[in-house]
């Protein structure tokens, strides 16, 4: 302190001065201040599982007489006792709990019976607490039973006028039963409701099995149990908050799919995921529909009422009720619950596990019982020597009697009751000498003989007195008993639980599902077939099946895509549109692709460079796509390329495909790989050539090889002949070899007609190449009520029944399938299923 102050204004200097630094201050107070949010506000206490706040309100209820055989109560009268006595907060808080407590949908078992307006699952709020009235549940006075027996601590409220009780006795385990949530500082907590009869059947099992394993508990214990009913997906994530006291539940709404008097599908929701706010679902499910964002719904309306939830959602006519059910699910009627199983154990914040969490409450309930019995114990042997001391009273009645009357007062007759004055001192003739000498009752038995009446020493009041000693002593053997053995004890708090679920026990209310997965975007695409067209410059496109009627064979068709200059459609190929395809390519490399990745034009469409969904390399095209549903590990990929090499490769060598995609064939020179079929090793192969030459052999003459391989010859081709596609048949195939040459020429003739030779000859004839036909554009393997879609290299698309192409023998010239314009040429033909 500077000397130029003078000594008339200096401060007394401080007594004591500690140096601090201000970061080690602020750290300490902070977690001071921490501590007391957490303990003393935010989070529940692991024994009775509550909060601060709650245990206040209910203990102020009960000191008032505000129980469930009361009439109910003003709540802001509620309010002011719990604020004035116990809890020196604001009244909005206190409030806003005392609400909760009596909220059915909030609590799976309330503490509250409230009269009056209590707030809604619409988010409406409670009327002012001037206007509303409550009184305790008959399910939370269990929390409070045997209070008055020295079954818990006590401490001084915030002014020290009164005492109010750390923790509650709680008959029932109340934190799992209602759950709690709280945010405190630097943590929270969130723990779901649970089922009463679930609950204490796992208690007891745990009393019975102390070293029994989580699991064994959820063999009692399926799961959170919410008062708003609904369904939880999947058991794993039950499992792993249970097990580690941390996890995220996924809840989903009850609905059902219905028809409406026009036959038109309807989605009715019946009961919603656990603290969700009704009117705001329905209205974001309503700004969807609006937005486009969720099609195909005609009406939608909250017909909820005092009974139950009812939200109705009509459907258009045709519209698909699958793709909007899981739109639906989606965006609305599932939520995540995030499990945070954290309560204070001895006053310290901890997260627990299902099996800790009900150990610890044991471990109470063992306590208070102890407790009580101790204190009833207690009681019974003080009455028991009062009575005691009555029933010798009786015996020596007029003894007693004269030595009252001739004692000189109260005082002198207790002394003389105590022995501490020797009878013979007293003018009095007794008449039982045995007794001349003193009488030897304790202090308490000679205040209450002289409070006795002259009544209660008849010979009858001797007989209650004795009835009442044996009942007595019966309950202190009793008592004892319970406290000398923790098997009995333990009994003693299975039989109360057991009280506990007949008087209040009920079914579950929410559901266990399986989890079949989270609803993808696959899940809202509409599942119908599909054509996929593939340019050389390797656009593509997908466009429903049935935008192509089928017409008669020799049409042009019409326009299925429309290539930029100098692009040609290479290739077009059926699928479903939840189908995952193998995609090879002319350079032996094969790509994972889902069909609905492929966006969806019209048929004058270009189409979308498919570098955006395939990293297909430069100069590669897609030769032969396989549905990979079609695979069994037992099966094979069987692949031929141009110059006639083939080759097996195992199915599950393709499990894993990258997404640059994996080597399915090794090349040389200026091979390329054109087409695919998936075999097993028990029938044929027929190899088809541009120059229409066809060889059978049996598919076991080619051994399986990995994916690096070359292959095998499969044909062998002369001059400048190439192979143009290849069929797997067997011997009982009654299906016909279609062959179509690139000027739109083609014909059918029966798979038997080929006959089986041995791998690597020159084969048969099929067809004749002439100038007519042209070169063999593709061979397929078709049936009678088939259709064929077969598009050109200008992009004209034409759907044809097969069964329009006449069936011919081999070394036939075929007849028109599609007319072709003089510069264009069959590009690749598909067989799709005929339409009825």
């Amino acid at each position: 302190m500077s000397s130029d102050i003078p000594d008339d204004d200096m401060e007394v200097p401080a007594a004591n001065v500690e140096r601090v630094r201000i970061e080690d201050e602020m750290e300490q107070s902070y977690i001071d201040y921490a501590m007391s949010v957490i303990a003393g506000r935010a989070l529940p206490d692991v024994r009775d599982g509550l909060k601060p706040v709650h245990r206040r309100v209910l203990y102020a209820m009960h000191e008032m007489g505000v129980t469930s055989g009361s009439g109910h109560r003003k709540c802001s009268s509620i309010v002011g006792e719990t604020m004035g006595d116990y809890h020196p907060h604001g009244d909005k808080a206190i409030y806003d709990t005392l609400v909760r407590m009596a909220q059915d949908f909030s609590l799976r078992y309330p503490l509250v019976d409230g009269q009056g307006n209590f707030g809604s699952m619409d988010g409406d709020p409670p009327a002012a607490m001037r206007y509303t009235e409550a009184r305790m549940d008959s399910i939370s006075e269990e929390l409070l039973e045997n209070l008055d027996k020295d079954t818990v601590d006590f401490q001084s409220n915030y002014d020290d006028r009164l005492t109010e009780p750390e923790v509650l006795p709680a008959k029932l385990p109340n934190l799992l039963l209602n759950g709690s949530s709280g945010i405190a500082v630097g943590m929270s907590t969130n723990v779901p409701p649970h089922n009463l009869n679930e609950v204490v059947d796992a208690t007891v099992h745990l009393i019975d099995n102390p070293s029994c394993e989580v699991e064994d508990l959820m063999e009692h214990i399926k799961g959170p149990d919410f008062p708003t009913g609904g369904n939880i997906v999947g058991k794993d994530s039950i499992y792993s908050a249970y097990s580690t006291g941390r996890g995220r539940l996924r809840m989903r709404a009850e609905y059902e799919v219905q028809q409406n008097d026009s036959g038109a599908d309807r989605i009715v929701i019946t009961e919603l995921p656990y603290q969700e706010n009704k009117a705001r679902r329905v209205e974001r499910i309503a700004d969807d529909v609006n937005e486009g964002i969720i099609e195909g719904v005609s009406d939608l309306r909250d017909e909820s009422d005092r009974e139950g939830v009812r939200i109705v959602i009509d459907l258009k006519r045709g519209a698909n009720v699958d793709v909007v059910e899981n739109q639906l699910l989606d965006h609305h009627l599932e939520a995540t619950f995030g499990v945070i199983n954290l309560a204070l154990v001895d006053g310290q914040p901890q997260v627990l596990t299902l099996k800790e969490t009900l150990e610890h409450y044991i471990d109470h309930r063992k306590e208070v019982v102890r407790r009580r019995s101790q204190h009833d114990l207690n009681e019974a042997e003080e009455r028991a020597h009062i009575l005691e001391g009555r029933l010798e009273a009786v015996d020596t009645a007029e003894a007693i009697v004269n030595l009252v009357t001739e004692s000189a007062n109260r005082e002198q007759a207790q002394q003389v009751l105590e022995g501490e004055t020797d009878p013979t001192t007293l003018d009095v003739e007794l008449e039982y000498p045995e007794v001349q000498s003193s009488f030897d009752f304790s202090k308490e038995q000679a205040e209450h003989i002289l409070r006795m009446q002259i009544g209660s020493l008849t010979s009858m009041e001797a007989g209650e007195i004795e009835a009442e000693y044996e009942e007595l002593q019966q309950e202190i053997e009793y008592l004892e008993s319970i406290l000398a053995s923790e098997k009995k004890l333990l009994g003693v708090i299975k039989d109360e639980l057991q009280e506990i679920v007949d008087e209040y026990g009920d079914d579950r209310q929410t559901s266990i599902l399986e989890d079949e997965g989270q609803v993808t975007h696959e899940d809202l695409i509409p599942e119908e077939d599909c054509l996929v067209v593939i340019t050389e410059e390797d656009y593509i496109k997908r466009m429903p099946a049935d935008t192509f009627d089928p017409q008669g064979r020799g049409g042009k068709g019409i326009i299925g895509s429309d290539p930029k200059d100098g692009d040609r459609v290479s290739k077009v190929f059926r699928a479903n549109t939840h189908d995952y395809l193998c995609c090879f390519t002319n350079q032996g490399q094969v790509y994972q692709l889902k069909t609905y990745e492929i966006p969806e034009m019209s048929r004058t469409a270009r189409g979308k460079s498919a570098v955006n969904i395939i990293d297909l390399g430069d100069q590669e095209e897609i030769t032969a796509v396989v549905n990979t549903d079609e695979f069994e590990d037992d099966e094979c990929i069987t692949m031929v390329t141009r110059d006639g090499y083939v080759k097996r490769t195992c199915v599950t060598e393709f499990d894993n495909i990258l997404s640059t995609g994996i080597i399915a064939a090794s090349l040389e020179d200026d091979d390329e790989l054109v087409d695919v079929e998936v075999t097993d090793d028990t029938g044929d192969l027929v190899i088809a050539t541009e120059q229409g030459m066809t060889i059978r052999f049996d598919e076991s003459e080619v051994r399986e090889m990995g994916r690096n391989a070359r292959g095998v010859r499969g044909i062998d081709l002369e001059g400048n002949d190439r192979v143009a596609g290849m069929v797997a048949t067997d011997d009982d195939d009654a299906r016909s070899f279609l062959t179509v040459t690139r000027n739109g020429y083609g014909k059918r003739t029966l798979l038997s007609e080929y006959r089986r030779q041995s791998r690597y000859g020159k084969g048969l004839v099929d067809i004749k190449t002439n100038d007519r036909n042209g070169l063999v554009a593709t061979v397929k393997a078709v049936e009678t009520d088939d259709d064929i879609v077969v598009m050109s290299e200008s992009g004209q698309i034409m759907r044809c029944p097969v069964s329009e192409i006449s069936t011919q023998g081999r070394n036939t010239m075929g007849v028109t399938v599609m007319t072709t314009d003089k510069d264009d040429q069959v590009s690749t033909v598909t067989v799709a299923p005929g339409e009825e």
